[in-house]
């Protein structure tokens, strides 16, 4: 599967944004979808995953009840919410799939990669 992220941009502080990544390829719904972003100078961390059939999200402490992941089989798209947007969320978003069952906080539990968008929000 190929994955295309988009939708970054700069914001403010406070603001809202939702990211997408669109899948082409094989069997979008066999796959279970996060999102990573990696901050200036900083390692990529995870930030949210969903499952096969959005039954089971997880996201990181960091953002949890201000980012929600959600995703549209029929459109082969996931999405990323992002409200109440702080100035430390500045990073490359990424999407990632993996073959599994569970959501993966690790980066090397994925098999594919989008190439990124940057989301800056100025303070």
């Amino acid at each position: 599967v190929q994955l295309q992220a988009s939708g970054g941009g700069l914001v403010q502080a406070g603001d809202s944004l939702r990211l997408s990544c669109a899948a082409s390829g094989r069997a979008f719904s066999t796959y279970v979808m996060g999102w990573f972003r990696q901050p200036p100078g900083k390692e990529r961390e995870f930030v949210g995953g969903i499952s096969k059939s959005s039954g089971v999200r997880h996201y990181a402490d960091s953002v949890k009840g201000r980012f929600t992941i959600l995703r549209d089989n029929a459109k082969n798209t996931v999405y990323l919410q992002m409200n109440s947007l702080k100035h430390e969320d500045t990073a490359v978003y990424y999407c990632a799939g993996r073959i599994g069952i569970a959501v993966d906080t690790t980066t090397r539990g994925y098999d594919y990669w989008g190439q990124g968008t940057l989301v800056t929000v100025s303070s």
